[in-house]
């Protein structure tokens, strides 16, 4: 095997995929926040998107899995909760991918404050691209996710919570 980079790894990683939504390789949904490689050792920082995230046992396993694959022998999966996954992190290419997935991307928050649930979000429907959408649920298929309506179209959808 040729020298490890953490170059090389971070390209590995783009082929690794969030089981929640297999569209967004982990390293589009912003949670490998940083990869060390010294010799033979590699090791990969990772934030779940939520404390308490059920996906984050996979990913830990298909990101050692995918390098272990690619000849890495020493994998380390180092877990991180601290600072805070925040919807920054996504990718521009994650977000779109999001949005041509079905699931509408975080969008940052109006200055108008909903009294039950904090800043009021215009949420554009990812297949009519309507704004007219209304909340149905806050909690959807993931503990990431909203459930939304649009008005249009009448189709639901997810939306991919924004969290700062």
């Amino acid at each position: 095997m040729q020298a490890a980079t953490a170059e090389k790894v971070w390209q590995l990683l783009e082929d690794v995929y969030d089981p929640e939504i297999p569209v967004l390789s982990v390293v589009d949904l912003g949670v490998v926040r940083d990869v060390q490689v010294q010799g033979e050792e590699v090791c990969v920082t990772i934030t779940p998107t939520y404390s308490g995230c059920p996906a984050m046992g996979v990913i830990s396993t298909e990101i050692r899995l995918k390098l272990l694959a690619e000849g890495f022998a020493n994998v380390e999966i180092d877990t991180q909760l601290r600072p805070a996954w925040t919807s920054d992190w996504l990718s521009e290419a994650g977000k779109q991918k999001l949005e041509e997935y079905g699931i509408a991307p975080p969008v940052e928050p109006t200055g108008n404050v909903n009294q039950l649930f904090g800043k009021d979000v215009t949420v554009r429907c990812p297949r009519c691209k309507s704004e007219n959408t209304k909340l149905v649920s806050q909690f959807g298929s993931t503990s990431c996710k909203a459930l939304y309506q649009c008005n249009d179209c009448l189709e639901p959808f997810d939306y991919f919570k924004c969290l700062k």
